[in-house]
């Protein structure tokens, strides 16, 4: 029994830990969940990963409660099947999904995920970049998943679906991103949701402005049927070996230029580092990375979170992960 101080971190140390317990068969209690948020303990998107996790290794759980800072996880063998897991609100799919993704795709059988609640949620990474990055990622690892979005969901509202078929994983090689290689070419999308469209247009203008892009690399997607008022600006930059994303969302009370000078500053920031992979990207790729057993990548200055992950991942796994400094604002991530 692994035990798991929760108090520094969030939502996303104790999706990490259940990934790892199922993986590795490795029971874990983990104490002090999220004490230090304002609102501390278990919420329901994270109640929605417990017990999809639970459902997918038939574990015993005890204290999956709203509220509860206290969580012991026993799991036993992973099982495929068909799967769905409604958030019930605008909870987070694509992080309940990357909680069982690696997990199923170890599974003696495909394995198809309905899930319903936030496909583009502030704080997670949007259906866009599971859809167009983080899953192709992980195919040149040997992991193979097809993620579809059939409707977008945005905070509050939620409403969101998103479907995936896992196949099994039958070999898995380790992956180096050391390289973005040459930047071929730059996009921005603007997806509003029962909002006037004068908000994407004026986002799409400092897009334009700041990173010189074309009228044709811009485009805007009017959400139909809108289910309530969203709002996400996503700038996609392709390059030789590696597509990265970088996303803001509309909020109330922030002007639709702020949201965009926002993104276009995450934008240039990798750009101007020269790395293969952003900091929220790098935040994803540790896991999977450390699943394999082997692997590195270049990227910005680490975070907080994923220092944090790699010390968990460390404690379930006999890998070491390394950060270190190549130059100022681009860092070397090992994991070995």
């Amino acid at each position: 029994m692994i035990e798991i101080d929760g108090s520094g971190g969030g939502g996303q140390l104790l999706r990490t830990a259940l990934t790892l317990s199922m993986v590795t068969a490795t029971p874990f209690t983990m104490t002090g969940i999220r004490a230090k948020r304002n609102r501390p303990g278990l919420m329901r998107q994270h109640l929605t990963a417990v017990e999809a996790a639970r459902q997918v290794c038939g574990a015993a759980v005890t204290g999956a409660d709203a509220g509860s800072q206290t969580l012991t996880f026993i799991p036993k063998a992973i099982r495929s099947g068909d799967y769905h897991f409604p958030i019930g609100t605008a909870g987070s799919t694509t992080l309940v999904l990357q909680t069982v993704l690696p997990a199923l795709s170890l599974a003696s059988h495909a394995s198809t995920i309905r899930l319903e609640g936030g496909t583009h949620n502030p704080l997670a990474p949007p259906a866009d970049f599971l859809i167009d990055v983080f899953a192709p990622t992980l195919g040149k690892m040997g992991v193979q998943a097809d993620i579809r979005l059939e409707r977008h969901g945005f905070y509050p509202a939620g409403g969101g679906v998103m479907n995936v078929r896992v196949q099994p994983a039958r070999a898995v090689e380790p992956l180096h991103l050391m390289e973005r290689g040459e930047v071929r070419a730059i996009s921005a999308r603007a997806l509003i949701s029962n909002l006037s469209t004068s908000v994407a247009d004026r986002e799409l203008q400092v897009v334009a402005r700041r990173l010189g892009l074309a009228e044709g690399a811009m485009k805007m997607h009017e959400v139909k049927p809108a289910l309530g008022p969203g709002n996400a600006l996503m700038i996609r930059i392709e390059s030789e070996h590696v597509t990265e994303y970088f996303t803001t969302f509309g909020e109330r009370g922030v002007s639709a230029e702020q949201v965009a000078e926002q993104a276009c500053e995450q934008a240039q920031r990798y750009i101007k580092a020269g790395v293969a992979v952003g900091c929220y990207a790098a935040d994803q790729l540790l896991l999977p990375m450390a699943l394999v057993g082997s692997g590195s990548f270049s990227t910005t200055a680490p975070t907080d979170h994923s220092r944090t992950n790699a010390s968990l991942i460390e404690k379930f796994l006999s890998v070491q992960i390394d950060f270190l400094e190549l130059r100022p604002d681009a860092w070397k991530v090992v994991i070995g």
